[in-house]
């Protein structure tokens, strides 16, 4: 625990550059997916849609295929002589291949996009479950008042789904916080940094904490890390939960 925080200026410094790329990460991977699977869910199931059924098979497909095989292929698709690279030079847009995993700041933009597309498919069909449970004489009644599209969403629809769905969103956001499956397949933590403690620019507590123990049996600074990384749970869930409409008003849709 010293170590952490008060003797090594280099762990100090891992563990809080790590643990705030962590909430941010969190925050990121969590709403982005959020919001672009309710707008995704909310354009399918509009009546002017057709084919309802095939859209959400399109996107349901990234849920089928495993993550560690669909997360590998990227990782490889994105090296300096992968599939993205070289279509991108063949096609005269590039004259060098892009770091995508070896820049810092593009390899955390690259792992929060990879989680888009992996996370928006669930967000999509959990919203999709949530509409089709909003009573329609809500909306009669809104169009009888001359309330558009718009007003409908905003009074109508975004109001219930973000009631129904703030417990499940806290969850997302805690798993978001230890998702090691995105962050290790993708980037291995990587780019690998020099002002770090065993740890890259992309790596989270869980992926340090992983490291740490299995690749370095660092045990004691492992148990720090774990025991620090459930006191950030633990504040955020509660005070996220006992700040939201589910836990204050339950009654309000029933």
């Amino acid at each position: 625990m010293t170590d952490v925080f008060l003797g090594n200026e280099v762990k100090t410094r891992t563990f809080f550059g790590i643990l705030g790329w962590t909430l941010v990460w969190a925050v990121l991977a969590t709403f982005t997916n959020y919001i672009l699977g309710m707008l995704l869910a909310v354009v399918i199931n509009h009546r002017v849609v057709r084919l309802k059924k095939l859209w959400r098979t399109c996107f349901v497909i990234a849920i089928a295929v495993p993550q560690f095989v669909s997360l590998l292929l990227i990782s490889r698709a994105l090296e300096p002589q992968g599939a993205v690279n070289v279509a991108l030079m063949a096609l005269g847009w590039i004259d060098a291949p892009l770091p995508f995993l070896t820049d810092p700041t593009l390899a955390r933009v690259v792992v929060v996009v990879v989680n888009m597309w992996i996370g928006i498919p669930y967000t999509m069909l959990t919203f999709s479950g949530v509409l089709l449970n909003i009573p329609s004489d809500l909306y009669e009644s809104a169009q009888m008042d001359g309330a558009g599209p718009v007003r409908q969403f905003v009074s109508i629809t975004l109001p219930y789904m973000v009631f129904i769905t703030a417990p499940a969103t806290i969850t997302t956001f805690v798993t978001n916080i230890n998702n090691f499956n995105v962050i290790y397949l993708l980037t291995a933590g990587g780019p690998f940094s020099l002002d770090y403690y065993q740890a890259g620019k992309t790596d989270l507590l869980v992926t340090w904490l992983y490291k740490l123990t299995v690749d370095k049996q660092d045990y004691n600074l492992g148990a720090v890390i774990g025991i620090m990384t459930f006191v950030v749970l633990a504040i955020v869930s509660l005070i996220t939960y006992r700040n939201s409409g589910s836990y204050k008003n339950e009654e309000a849709f029933r």
